[in-house]
């Protein structure tokens, strides 16, 4: 397991990226209409985010945003963009609730 803040050391790897989702936004406006799951802090300070774009939204049984204020683990190839890590999620599989204590 990956902490969201030190997700960006493994740009280029898979991994298991597993924290609190701070903010949980669907930018319905953006190209792509993406869900992204931001970790690491709020957002725009974040150093994580998992990113669903708005085609594979259907393919949850659940609204993304619910998601918000739970610990969930992101596994994925994680790219780095700027200063952040993150990871497309493109089905259910990638995405899981953490038991975290």
């Amino acid at each position: 397991m990956i902490p969201p803040e030190n997700a960006a050391r493994f740009a280029g790897k898979d991994g298991m990226v597993c924290g609190k989702v701070e903010k949980a936004r669907y930018a319905e406006g953006s190209e792509g209409q993406p869900t992204f799951l931001h970790m690491g802090g709020m957002f725009p300070r974040h150093t994580f985010s998992a990113r669903i774009s708005g085609a594979n939204r259907s393919k949850f049984a659940f609204p993304l945003e619910s998601l918000e204020g739970k610990t969930v683990c992101v596994i994925g190839r994680i790219q780095r963009d700027s200063s952040r890590a993150e990871i497309e999620v493109s089905s259910p599989a990638g995405l899981k609730l953490a038991n975290i204590k």
